[in-house]
């Protein structure tokens, strides 16, 4: 009883804070957006929606990217038809999700996402719309399903340079909460207070930092103000969606200066906890490495190569794996048994917090069993070596690794001059070997003697 008269007392205060504005209304003349520049199939989703009696806009990323002059990679539509009646307009849509529903309308291998207006999520359990919403007790949405007006949808967006409206059919944009000032002024800012913002989804601090790196902007002082401090409700997260969204940091070509900003914020600790340590115990060593690995990774985006995240991964979990293996040498455990070991408990436990397809963890494994393969270059071990699949993303890691200051006896020289040279000159390498004192010894040696192995965990020879 004490509870509802509570709410009640309260509940219009709520209403009072999020008063609805008027939107500013940009003509034609007054923005740089033309309807050529615009996916037709999104325009011919908009203009059907509108012509059955709808409000109809494309919204987000792609006109925030149209005004900054970058191409956008989808086209995303606001709309106040229900996931049903859109679906109703187009035989091609498909209704998605539980959390949040929207449609899909598919036009070959172009996808227009469409989503209806919502309104600010409910606050209390007796709420008449607790069955289409939902908060755990950190105040994170777990479902959001409560319809409403434009207005009310550009208020709960979550950043101003995402809550622009755009009508293909008048040309006009429709800025509900100053974007466009923050576009000029280079801002990520949230919509509402920052807290409650990110305790109704933590995912949001990483999309700050996302765009912050993406659009070369700031992240604005009070909406980065409350970041560190709530950095560990990332942990209440499901991983699956974390790994989505790590993709979605490192990928996306400014990978280096998105480290730099997880850092600077609080926010790599929760996303990769072993790797976080490292870097606190070696921050020289492990940030070189990773850095150069993301430079890299930066680079080939930028020239169109292809990527991957098992590579990705291995660059930023092998940091946490000198010390598991040490950790496990000291216990009793040989060398090659103990480097194994720990990388099963490494690629373990961060599966356990970004949840990685056995499609990159199982190659990151092999990525990291080449490391210890890449020194045993006798007799015909090294041509075996370089037939293996995985060959060239294993030396591609030494070189990494030698690049970040590891020492491995010029290995990568090696293998970059054998990759290089003819037949008669691979033989005289692999004779080299042998008479070399420091050479590549034979296994049965190496199992007699583990412990004269690095403590690192990592191969030496």
């Amino acid at each position: 009883m004490l509870k509802k008269l509570f709410q009640s007392i309260r509940s219009p205060l709520r209403r009072a804070r999020g008063v609805r504005t008027t939107p500013e209304v940009l003509g034609s003349s007054q923005h740089p957006l033309h309807h050529e520049q615009i996916s037709r199939n999104a325009v011919g989703v908009v203009d059907r929606l509108q012509r059955a009696g709808y409000q109809a806009y494309l919204v987000g990323g792609c006109v925030r990217d149209l005004l900054l002059g970058v191409e956008p990679k989808d086209f995303d539509v606001a709309t106040s038809a229900t996931p049903e009646q859109v679906r109703n307009e187009f035989r091609n849509a498909r209704v998605i999700g539980r959390r949040f529903k929207l449609v899909h309308v598919h036009f070959g291998r172009e996808i227009i996402e469409v989503a209806t207006f919502r309104t600010n999520h409910p606050q209390g359990e007796d709420d008449e719309d607790s069955h289409l919403a939902a908060r755990n007790e950190s105040g994170r949405i777990l479902r959001d399903n409560v319809y409403g007006s434009q207005e009310d949808d550009a208020q709960r967006r979550d950043f101003t340079i995402n809550a622009l409206y755009y009508d293909p059919a008048s040309e006009r944009i429709l800025d509900y909460a100053h974007g466009m000032h923050d576009i000029r002024n280079r801002l990520v800012r949230l919509i509402g207070d920052p807290t409650q913002r990110y305790q109704e989804d933590p995912v949001r601090m990483l999309r700050a930092v996302r765009f912050a790196a993406k659009l070369g902007f700031d992240i604005e002082k009070h909406s980065a103000a409350p970041i560190r401090q709530l950095a560990h409700l990332l942990n209440d997260i499901p991983a699956s969606r974390l790994f989505d969204e790590v993709l979605k940091l490192f990928l996306a070509g400014q990978g280096e200066r998105t480290f730099d900003l997880l850092c600077e914020y609080g926010l790599f600790a929760p996303l990769f906890p072993a790797s976080a340590a490292a870097l606190k115990r070696e921050p020289e060593y492990v940030g070189s490495l990773i850095r150069q690995a993301l430079a890299n990774t930066d680079e080939r985006i930028r020239l169109g190569k292809p990527v991957t995240p098992a590579f990705l991964f291995a660059a930023l979990l092998w940091p946490a794996l000198p010390a598991r293996a040490a950790a496990l040498q000291a216990s009793g455990m040989p060398a090659i048994p103990a480097l194994q070991e720990a990388a099963h408990e490494v690629i373990g436990e961060q599966c356990r917090r970004t949840a990685i397809p056995k499609r990159f963890s199982l190659p990151l494994r092999e990525i990291w069993d080449m490391q210890e393969r890449l020194p045993r270059r006798q007799g015909r071990r090294a041509d075996l070596l370089l037939e293996n699949p995985r060959f060239r993303a294993g030396y591609d890691f030494l070189l990494l690794r030698e690049s970040a200051g590891e020492e491995t006896g010029d290995l990568g020289d090696w293998w970059t001059r054998y990759q290089e040279v003819s037949d008669s000159e691979r033989r005289n390498m692999i004779r080299e070997l042998s008479s070399s004192p420091d050479g590549a010894k034979a296994p049965r040696k190496r199992r007699r003697n583990p412990r004269k192995r690095a403590p690192t965990g990592q191969s030496q020879e």
